[in-house]
């Protein structure tokens, strides 16, 4: 899994929240959705200094309760006083902690592994940082998304097998090893930290491109909306000009033809009906002119509004220390038999890549081991020959 994550779901936030309230001490009455949390008296902590009422739902009647559920302030405020309070540690993985990977060439392909024996030869260290990603705009969406990153202390390779490893030693349904703290200083975590900032945003790329044009798709149509009563707002004023100048026109016939208290009563008639055009003529000039331009304070102000904010926060990071060395595969296939050995780290999985025997091309997922007879051979080869 190259793009480890943590899956933000009701029932993993309930399940995060009841283990951190109880870790601290509090206790917790259930009457369906609705839970009564009392923290111990000398807790410190801004969101349990009095009893509280957690619903986890979106329905709440009660004033006083609080919203539980991923999008919900009172979850995102208790993911980071927990991140707060233990936001770094240490884990040492050892061989027996993580079960032997498979490469994903090899487990898509009918050729068998009968043995593997992982040798270990020296110790490496990498940090596994979990971030906090946040993508909204003030108007219409908010995501919030977990996810993990490792990379290596030393050469900053990134170890997407690792993540992986992390977050299932670390999760709900298992026991997590008793972390210490870490070796590693500051600076050498900070351009490690850097690096992994990079990686996560490039890793939620395409969400943010997802998430971005649905914003850009609402703008569009909050644009559009606006020039179309824009629209009508000028139609209308031409509308009414038109029917002003019908009227100053009739009293100028009326001015020519009338006595002389008749053509004073006209010529003020005619005096205000004037200003009222003017004034009309003002505004319909300006919007048309507006129009033409695209009324562009108007779109800014929208598309600002629709703008994404995108910030990434780590909230734990965590120094692992794990095995490197070499793994040797036993393969089997129609009673033929393959022995390979290749470099391999514990909850890293394999560390080199493979070529195929005989178009030379790197094995993977898609490119997966066909057979090894004559050597170890590729998919797209066996496809090649067949045709």
């Amino acid at each position: 899994m190259t793009d480890a994550a943590v899956p933000v779901t009701r029932f993993a936030v309930e399940r995060f929240t009841e283990q951190y309230l109880r870790s601290l001490g509090c206790d917790i009455e259930k009457r369906g959705e609705q839970w009564s949390v009392t923290a111990p008296v000398d807790l410190d902590s801004e969101l349990l200094s009095e009893p509280l009422t957690l619903v986890c739902s979106d329905d709440i009647d009660e004033e006083t309760a609080e919203p539980l559920h991923p999008e919900s302030p009172f979850f995102q405020t208790l993911l980071s006083e927990a991140s707060e309070r233990t936001p770094a540690g240490k884990i040492a993985l050892e061989t027996d902690d993580a079960a032997i990977q498979i490469p994903e060439w090899l487990q898509e392909s009918e050729v068998e592994v009968t043995n593997s024996n992982f040798t270990p030869y020296y110790d490496r260290t990498a940090i596994v940082v979990l971030f906090r990603v946040s993508i909204e705009t003030v108007s219409e969406y908010q995501t919030d998304l977990l996810r993990a990153v490792a990379v290596d202390s030393r050469t900053e390779e990134f170890l997407p097998a690792l993540e992986q490893t992390f977050l299932d030693i670390t999760s709900l349904d298992t026991d997590t090893p008793t972390s210490d703290q870490m070796d590693l200083s500051r600076s050498d975590v900070e351009p490690l930290l850097d690096t992994a900032s990079q990686r996560v945003v490039e890793r939620v790329q395409d969400t943010i491109d997802e998430i971005h044009q649905e914003a850009s798709r609402a703008a569009d149509a909050e644009v559009e909306e606006f020039r179309q009563m824009q629209q009508q707002r000028i139609e209308e004023l031409a509308e009414e000009q038109s029917k002003l100048s019908e009227k100053i026109d009739d009293l100028s016939e009326r001015i020519s033809s009338s006595d002389e208290s008749e053509r004073v009563d006209a010529l003020k008639q005619r005096k205000e009906l004037k200003t009222d055009y003017e004034e009309v003529n003002a505004e319909l000039s300006e919007l048309r002119q507006r129009r033409d331009k695209g009324f562009p304070d108007r779109q800014r102000e929208i598309r600002t509004r629709h703008a994404l904010d995108v910030r990434v926060k780590p909230l734990t990071i965590t120094e692992i220390e794990y095995e490197r060395g070499e793994i040797e595969l036993e393969l089997a296939e129609k009673g033929r038999t393959h022995t390979m050995t290749v470099g391999y780290g514990s909850g890293v999985g394999v560390t080199e890549a493979e070529q195929c025997a005989s178009c030379g091309n790197t094995f993977s997922q898609r490119r997966y081991l066909e057979t090894i007879s004559d050597g170890l051979r590729c998919s797209d080869c066996i496809l090649d020959a067949e045709e």
